[in-house]
């Protein structure tokens, strides 16, 4: 069995979407198991499909308006760089209407279910291919796997969501008498989830790079320094999946190809801006171009 494993990684999913577009379509590979954390939970219905234009088409179009109803932060360009800063009016009055998180994520919801269509769910779950997405349960302190075979219309499209929501940035959700997030706060590469189910032989895209290039800046304000523990950590998460993956890897006779990102895309995968995203797109296509040539040299 041929899994498609793709980890969360917020805009920086438009990379992923042209690594598996190559590998689809190029390659001619074909998967019987998609699995997605965050951003690769937007992904992975869609290229379950073949419809591979459709979500380039999003990736290259969002941003941070169609994701966010109540943004947290603003952005500024000092000098060519992007600065982040709290959005003070936003995020008191998100906490004065109750909310537990700085901003709410609505928009995304809305934007799921226009781009996932009934019908293309119904297709995709009575055909021989299983889909499956990440969410981490806060409440039962664990992490639960989704099938699109477990489910009907509304309830998936809600846990693709769930997936997706970087809390405390965007919304926290209440379901089943449980609070649920980002499915990357437990599993930001679901590889050995993938073994489990069957998986033989798993192209795993990582948005993040091999080796660690980065060396941050100082912080500059309370908002920069809570993203940067929040990257810091789902870095060392992102590193266990990996090790565990391999070591279950090893040990099932399973074989993973994993393309990681060359460069650093982003220090702050929650900007959501649709030039970048579109030459993300680009470099994903050939950088797994690239990887398949040197890979057939060898």
């Amino acid at each position: 069995m041929r899994a498609l494993v793709i980890s969360g990684g917020g805009s920086k999913g438009a990379f992923a979407g042209g690594v598996a577009q190559y590998l689809m379509e190029e390659l001619q590979k074909d998967y019987d198991l998609f699995l997605g954390t965050s951003t690769g939970s937007l992904l992975v219905n869609h290229l379950a499909l073949h419809k591979v234009e459709k979500i380039k088409e999003v990736y290259t179009s969002v941003n941070n308006e169609s994701i966010f109803n109540i943004c947290p932060f603003k952005i500024k360009e000092k000098y060519g760089v992007q600065q982040i800063s709290i959005n003070h009016i936003n995020v008191i009055r998100n906490f004065l209407r109750g909310s537990k998180t700085f901003g709410e994520s609505q928009n995304l919801k809305e934007l799921i279910r226009q781009t996932l269509t009934e019908e293309e769910f119904k297709e995709l779950k009575h055909s021989r291919k299983d889909v499956v997405i990440t969410v981490s349960n806060l409440s039962l302190n664990q992490v639960e796997y989704k099938s699109i075979k477990d489910f009907e219309y509304d309830e998936f499209c809600e846990w693709i969501w769930i997936s997706s929501n970087y809390t405390p940035f965007m919304s926290l959700a209440l379901k089943n008498g449980c609070e649920y997030a980002d499915g990357g706060l437990g599993s930001m590469v679901p590889i050995e989830e993938a073994i489990k189910r069957g998986a033989t032989e798993i192209d795993a895209i990582i948005l993040q790079t091999e080796v660690t290039q980065l060396n941050r800046l100082p912080s500059r304000n309370p908002f920069s320094l809570l993203t940067s523990m929040f990257a810091f950590m789902l870095d060392r998460i992102e590193h266990q999946n990996i090790r565990i993956g391999k070591f279950v890897a090893s040990n099932n006779n399973a074989i993973i190809n994993f393309y990681y990102t060359p460069t650093i895309l982003t220090t702050n995968s929650l900007i959501f801006n649709k030039e970048k995203m579109t030459r993300w797109w680009q470099s994903g296509f050939d950088f797994a171009k690239f990887k398949s040539k040197e890979t057939s040299q060898v």
